[in-house]
C-alpha cells in the first residue's frame, strides 16, 4: 500500500502552514521555477530535465540534503501533478513515509483553449508565490 496522499494546493498550503517540519519540493525545471514563478519558500529539486526527460540520477540524494529524516513531511509539486507523483514514488521506494502529491500542481490542467492557470493550481487559488 502506498504512503502517498493526493492533495489540493489549498490542502498543501494548510500542511505547510501548520507543520514547521513540512517541506514544499518543486520538482519542475529551474526555467519553470524562475520564469513561471513558484510558491514562496519552495525548494527546487528537479526530477526530470529536457530534452530526454530522464529522471535526474541524484534526485533522491538532493532531497536527502533537505530532508534527512525519512519521516519529514514532503509536499511535492510540479506543473500539473504528474512529475511530482513520479518523484513521490521514487521517494517512497527510498523509504520516505510522509509524502503528499499536490494534484493540481502550480499551473493546473489545460482549459479548452489549451491554457493553464484557469482551472486549478497553486497560482489559481491565490496562494503566496513569486517570480525570480
Amino acid at each position: 500500500m502506498s504512503n502517498i496522499k493526493s492533495i489540493s494546493p489549498i490542502q498543501a498550503y494548510g500542511i505547510l502552514e501548520n507543520d514547521s517540519q513540512a517541506l514544499l519540493i518543486d520538482t519542475r525545471t529551474s526555467i519553470e521555477h524562475s520564469f513561471l514563478g513558484h510558491p514562496i519558500s519552495s525548494i527546487l529539486v528537479t526530477i526530470k530535465n529536457p530534452p530526454a526527460w530522464d529522471v535526474v540520477a541524484d534526485f533522491v540524494a538532493q532531497i536527502e540534503k533537505h530532508a534527512a529524516s525519512k519521516s519529514t513531511p514532503l509536499v511535492l509539486m510540479c506543473r500539473s501533478g504528474a512529475r511530482s507523483m513520479a518523484a513521490a514514488k521514487l521517494l517512497e521506494e527510498s523509504g520516505y513515509t510522509n509524502l503528499y502529491n499536490m494534484d493540481e500542481g502550480f499551473e493546473g490542467d489545460k482549459d479548452t483553449d489549451n491554457h493553464r492557470g484557469t482551472l486549478g493550481g497553486w497560482r489559481f487559488h491565490n496562494l503566496p508565490w513569486e517570480q525570480s
